[in-house]
C-alpha cells in the first residue's frame, strides 16, 4: 500500500530541480539517510507560505535539505545549518559550493549542542528550525533551540516515530534503542505540554512534529 501511494503521489508532486534529485539519488546510493519525500514535501509548503527570513537546521548530513529548502525561500532569506561528522561535512561543502554559489548557506561545523549555545550568545534568532539531527539528543537541544526560536516561529522535528519504535513498549525494542525510545517520548511529552508551544504530531515520513512559538 504504501509503494502504491508513493507512485500515484509522484504524479502530482511539486518536483524539485534536476541538481535536488541528482543529490537525492546520490544519497540514497551512498546510504546517506536524508528526508522522505513526503517530509520534504511539507517542508517546502511551509516555507513557500510562511516565507521566513533565517531558517536553522540542526543536522546537515549532505546538504540535501538544506539546498532543497534554499529552493523554496524568498531571495532574501538565508539558511543556516549544523553538521559535527566529517565525511559527511566533506559532502556538505562540495555541494554547496556547486549548488549554492551565492553563499545563502552558512554551514556551522561541531556538535550541535555547543554550536546551539554559540548562537544563543551571539543573539541569533531563527524563524523556522527544522530539527533533524542526532534522536536522542533532541531534548538536550531543546532549550536552546526555543531561545533561537522567534515568537511565532515555527519548529518542525523529524523522525519523532524512530521507524515505527516508539509505538511499541520500552521492553519490545532492542536493548540499544531503549535510550532513545524514552528520550523521543519525553521529548515529544516536552513538546506537547509546553506552555509556549502548540504542537501537532503528524504520521507523515518517519512522524514529524510542528511546533508553532506562540507570542506573548
Amino acid at each position: 500500500m504504501d509503494e502504491r501511494m508513493e507512485v500515484f503521489l509522484e504524479l502530482y508532486r511539486k518536483q524539485p530541480s534536476e541538481e535536488i534529485r541528482d543529490l537525492e539519488e546520490r544519497a540514497k546510493r551512498d546510504q546517506v539517510p536524508i528526508i522522505r519525500r513526503g517530509t520534504r514535501d511539507l517542508i517546502g509548503y511551509l516555507l513557500r507560505t510562511n516565507k521566513p527570513k533565517q531558517v536553522l537546521e540542526v543536522g546537515t548530513a549532505v546538504g540535501y535539505s538544506a539546498l532543497y529548502m534554499l529552493e523554496n525561500l524568498p531571495e532574501n532569506s538565508g539558511i543556516t545549518t549544523v553538521e559535527k561528522v566529517p565525511m559527511r561535512l566533506t559532502e556538505a561543502k562540495k555541494n554547496f559550493a556547486r549548488l549554492d554559489p551565492e553563499g545563502r548557506i552558512n554551514l556551522r561545523e561541531g556538535d550541535a549542542t555547543e554550536v546551539l549555545k554559540d548562537l544563543v550568545e551571539e543573539g541569533k534568532k531563527f524563524d523556522f528550525i527544522f530539527m533533524d539531527a542526532a534522536k536522542g539528543q533532541y531534548l538536550n537541544f531543546l532549550p536552546n533551540v526555543l531561545e533561537l526560536l522567534e515568537e511565532g516561529g515555527l519548529l518542525v522535528t523529524d523522525n519523532i516515530l524512530h521507524e515505527g519504535d516508539i509505538l511499541e513498549s520500552r521492553y519490545a525494542v532492542t536493548r540499544r534503542d531503549r535510550t532513545i525510545h524514552s528520550r523521543m517520548r519525553d521529548y515529544l511529552k516536552a513538546l506537547t505540554d509546553h506552555p509556549k508551544l502548540e504542537t501537532i504530531c503528524l504520521p507523515l515520513g518517519d512522524g514529524m512534529t510542528l511546533s508553532r512559538k506562540m507570542e506573548d
